[in-house]
Parts: structure tokens; sequence; C-alpha cells
């Protein structure tokens, strides 16, 4: 049975709901339903507390806890009726220097999640990457479709497909009911600062010349955060049961330009930025195609524009330093260690 999101109410279960992705998805779902959820998270270094400040208490139940904790995952999931899977390990500088902790919460976790769900006969929505598909040419007219065969190319992204191939083989083997998101890069508020665009906001605003790496010619399909939790929504929803939907707004920009963009917006040259190493394994672009979702479900992205995304994005970080001002130094000290 679907649960209704523009009426009715249901319960659910937000895992990963502290970091940026999930945390934008709670707060779309209490602006947005009558829906109450609870949030399983870790709070590792990118799940934030602060995150999920001024949310009705009465909706939001907040669980400090592993995905990969059988029992308390247990516990969890009989109790809800759709389960919302974001936690994940997601940076690939951090997965080329420690590939364990993503087997561990990618596959491992994801693996304890569809077992309690399974058990439970749950409704489970995993979300993914546009990541596990590799990447294209740069001169490719082609776009990432939801029969690309899968060619991840980082630990990050290996452990993502893994995931993805879990959830698939659950559908099938056990009559988990479940669907699967891959989204292109998100961008909006709550995002740590160690991810592309929030680092080049910040250095910015603290005075710091953006780094790029390569030529900064590498693609990617920027989609604000909200669009993704409005099409989550819509997949929960009515998405078939055992199908896959990608989800992107038509937001391709290569990162020099969205460093530009960033320079400009904040008032400096655009060519104020400098080009460092390329990072191993370095995906050349990404581009996804989103008709199913769209002529489907019928669903639209509200930030058609990426400049105006981007523009409320850089609004939001330079109106809340306290937020991100206690991370950065942290992130760039971890940068200077993985880069000597």
């Amino acid at each position: 049975m679907p649960i209704w999101y523009t009426t009715g109410m249901g319960k659910l279960l937000v895992t990963g709901g502290a970091g940026f992705i999930g945390s934008n998805f709670v707060h779309y779902v209490l602006r947005n339903t009558e829906h109450t959820v609870t949030v399983l998270d870790a709070f590792t270094y990118a799940g934030n507390r602060a995150s999920l400040e001024g949310l009705p208490s009465e909706r939001l139940t907040i669980v400090d806890g592993d995905i990969g904790d059988a029992a308390l995952v247990d516990s969890l999931v009989s109790a809800h009726d759709v389960v919302v899977h974001y936690a994940a390990e997601s940076h690939n500088d951090n997965s080329l220097h420690d590939p364990r902790p993503f087997l561990d919460t990618n596959v491992v976790g994801t693996f304890t999640l569809i077992e309690a769900a399974r058990r439970h006969d749950k409704r489970f929505h995993h979300i993914s990457t546009d990541e596990v598909y590799g990447d294209l040419e740069l001169d490719d007219p082609a776009r990432f479709t939801e029969t690309t065969p899968y060619n991840p190319s980082s630990p990050y992204s290996s452990t993502k497909a893994a995931s993805d191939l879990l959830v698939r083989a659950w559908v099938r083997s056990f009559g988990l009911r479940a669907t699967i998101s891959n989204c292109s890069n998100n961008y909006g508020p709550y995002q740590h600062v160690e991810k592309f665009i929030p680092r080049q906001i910040t250095n910015v605003l603290q005075g710091q010349r953006p780094k790029l790496y390569g030529s900064g010619q590498n693609v990617r399909d920027w989609i604000h955060a909200d669009d993704h939790s409005s099409a989550v929504l819509a997949i929960i929803d009515a998405g078939v049961i055992g199908d896959t939907y990608l989800i992107g707004a038509d937001g391709e920009k290569d990162n020099r330009s969205v460093v530009e963009l960033i320079l400009e917006n904040l008032g400096q040259p655009a060519d104020a930025y400098d080009l460092v190493a390329d990072r191993p394994g370095h995906d050349m672009r990404y581009a996804i195609d989103s008709t199913k979702l769209r002529t489907e479900l019928g669903w639209l992205p509200r930030y058609s524009d990426f400049a105006e995304g981007l523009t409320a994005t850089i609004d939001w970080y330079r109106g809340n330093r306290s937020w991100w001002e206690p991370q950065k130094a942290a992130a760039e000290a971890r940068y200077a260690i993985q880069a000597s």
C-alpha cells in the first residue's frame, strides 16, 4: 500500500537523516506533509544535530545508532511504515584513503536494513548515486538511464553499486517492497564543507582561494536537495515496486564554471582560484536522463535554473556561519594530511 504523501499520515524511518541530503529530506517532509519522522544516524563527522534544529519535536524523533546494529534496526523498522535509506559513507577522497568504513556502512549496513524490512514486510526506498554508472566522455551526448550498465570507479561508488544490487536481489528473491533512486550531485543547505560546492563557498567567505582538481573540466549534473527530496517522496508514493528511477534536473556544469559562478556571486574576480593535481580515478562527466521519473510519476524540479539554486545556497552559507565554521578547520586539516 502506498503512503500518500500529499494527504494522510505515515511513519517514516530515515537513516542518515542528520547528514546533508537526509536532513534536507527530513525538513522537506515535515514542511510539506503530515508524516512523522524518526531519524537513525550514527553521528559520524558528517552527521550534524544542528541540521535538525527548529523542527517540530512532536513529529520528529532522533535516534543515535548504527545501521549495522541489527537489534536496534529491527526494533525501529518494525515500528514504521516506510524506511528511507540515506545513510552512507559518501566522500570519494575518504574512500581512497580508507575504504573499510564504506564497506561496513554501504554494504553491511544496507544488508542489515533490508533484512529487517523483509522480516516485517515494510516499504523500503534506497537512495543511491549516479556514480555507480562510472563516467561519460566530455563530448559524449549520452546520459545515464535506468538501463546503463554499472561501472563504478572508486571504493565509494563500488560499495554503492553493491548496495543497489543487494536491494534488487532482495526484491526478486524475497519479495522486498523496495524501490531505488540514483541521483545526480546534490547541492543546497546543510552540506558538509568537505564537499565541492560548500568548500568553495566557505573558502571564499574566509578569504581563501578555491582549489580545482586538474583543469576543472570535470562535469557534474547538479540538483538542489529540495528537488531530490520531492522526487523521493514521489517515488515512495507512486513508484513501481522493484523499479529504479534516476533523479536529475538537467544541471550539467563543469567544475570551473561552478567555481567562477561562486566567485562572481561573492564579488570576487572569476579567475581567483588555483589548479591542483587531479585525484586518482576522477570521473570526467556525469549526466542524468530523468525521463522515466518525469513521464511516469509527473515529477518536475523547482530549481531548473542552476544559477538560481546556487545563489540561494550561497545565501544560506553566508547567513549560517555558526553551522559550518566549527567543522571547517577540521575538514581542511584532513585535506592537508591527505595531500601530504
